[in-house]
């Protein structure tokens, strides 16, 4: 059993107080469920044709890796936690690709010094969920973590009720958050705050020159991928500090759904009381999270008001930015190759259309590029507006129907997946997958995954999983 992977650590050379070291948790009986041997062929990684269940249970570590726990912090619902972590995830090392630079993590390997009350295990649903997803968004053409492999473990693991156990490997740009900068500032760790902004802009942002640079190119990446998820109908449920990614990458899989008939105030997350985190909240959300990553930062501005005012400046155009993505991202949703901002009103009107009819998000973009005759009876008023606006388009539906996905996972799949995974069926599970890499071609195979869910079918809530 000869698995070669292009290991390359710098994360574990940093400073102790950024991490423990430590091995996973020994498992009773892995079983591999599924392997991305295309992800693995892509980032050099040489796996052997057998014995991958141990590797990535973390029963064999390879040579090479280094397992580690990350310290990080967070806003959670707006209210502070000093110290979060990895409770529930080790980092075995970074991979130096041809692609670049990446974490491979496994995560429900069992406790760390950062699980507090908790097992650090994770059960069936949330590794399959995560796996499906993120590849999903992959797919999409959205910044995402990906999935490497997944395992059951042999063991059990106890929620509301007792499920199997799980370990997911999870491929990232990096695992550094607005949280890991929220950490060393709130601990007045001056120097390591330092150290990690130095690192995180080499890894991840090396033509900057300057922190208010730093901060505008993180403030560009999440302003683009919040008005990517908005413009697929994605809910994350969780866009918690510690849950935002300074690479600009999604993160963290927990209560996350696609829409499925539009409402701009839906919430899934079963925790969600308060719709912090709801469809629309979300632009909201990552000025709220990037205002924390600036103040995380100030310890080592060092009352510089040039820099202060940079800061503040940019955080102020945020809104503006946003917006300005927005109208671009859902105009080519609507036909628009170069918006104008009376675009705005014809493209409002479209999604206040859906939700007063009630009507399926994903479909009804996918209904408007092929079948637009349909908006003609149900709103003529607002056809014929957009029927004049797109006359001069030179390719209006060839820009929708590569903007326009026409398939999703749908959470009344993605349950009904894992319900039949957890009787030891995971046939539905391996056809997601495979239907999801190609989410804007229309096929007959797949033409069953394209339908809204029945009212019974329906899911409301979700849940973390943790």
């Amino acid at each position: 059993m000869n698995a070669k992977f292009p290991f390359d650590n710098t994360y574990s050379t940093l400073p102790r107080q950024f991490f423990h070291k430590q091995k996973p948790a020994a498992v009773s009986k892995a079983e591999l469920i599924a392997c991305n041997f295309q992800l693995a062929e892509e980032l050099d990684i040489k796996l052997p044709s057998s014995g991958l269940e141990l590797i990535f249970s973390g029963q064999m570590i390879p040579d090479g890796a280094d397992p580690l726990a990350q310290a990080y912090a967070g806003h959670q619902f707006g209210y502070y936690n000093a110290q979060l972590g990895d409770g529930r995830a080790l980092l075995l090392g970074e991979l130096n690709t041809k692609l670049g630079r990446y974490d491979i993590q496994l995560k429900g390997s069992g406790t760390t010094p950062y699980s507090r009350s908790g097992d650090g295990l994770s059960w069936l649903g949330p590794v399959l969920r995560e796996y499906i997803v993120s590849e999903a968004m992959h797919h999409l053409g959205i910044p995402t973590t990906r999935s490497l492999a997944a395992v059951e473990t042999g063991d059990k693991v106890l929620r509301e009720t007792v499920l199997p156990g799980a370990i997911l490997t999870r491929i990232a740009k990096s695992h550094i958050r607005v949280g890991t900068f929220q950490y060393f500032a709130h601990n007045k760790d001056t120097e390591a705050l330092e150290t990690l902004y130095k690192y995180t802009r080499e890894r991840h942002y090396n033509e900057t020159k300057s922190i208010s640079e730093f901060l505008s190119c993180v403030i560009n990446a999440q302003s683009d991928l919040i008005t990517d998820w908005l413009s697929v109908g994605f809910i994350h449920g969780v866009m918690n500090t510690d849950n935002c990614s300074i690479s600009g990458e999604t993160i963290d899989y927990g209560p996350c759904a696609f829409l499925d008939k539009y409402s701009p105030s839906k919430v899934f997350s079963s925790i969600d009381s308060y719709g912090r985190y709801a469809y629309s909240a979300q632009a909201d959300v990552i000025v709220w999270n990037m205002a924390q990553l600036a103040n995380a930062l100030l310890p080592i501005v060092k009352n510089d008001d040039g820099v202060l005012n940079s800061f503040k400046e940019l955080i102020h155009e945020m809104p503006n930015q946003i917006r300005s993505l927005w109208l671009e991202k859902f105009g080519k949703k609507i036909g628009i190759s170069k918006t104008n901002p009376d675009d705005y009103k014809l493209i409002s009107s479209f999604l206040n259309g859906l939700a007063s009819r009630n009507e399926d998000f994903t479909i009804s973009f996918r209904k408007l590029t092929e079948e637009p005759e349909y908006f003609k009876s149900v709103d003529p008023d607002w056809f014929k507006t957009w029927q004049t606006r797109i006359s001069g388009e030179p390719n209006p539906f060839s820009i929708m129907a590569k903007t326009n996905p026409n398939l999703i996972p749908r959470n009344h799949q993605i349950e009904l997946a894992i319900k039949e995974a957890l009787n030891a069926d995971f046939n539905l599970f391996y056809r997601l997958n495979e239907a999801f890499k190609s989410p804007y071609e229309k096929t007959v195979e797949y033409a069953d995954l394209e339908t809204t869910p029945t009212e019974e079918e329906e899911v409301f809530k979700t849940f973390c999983g943790t």
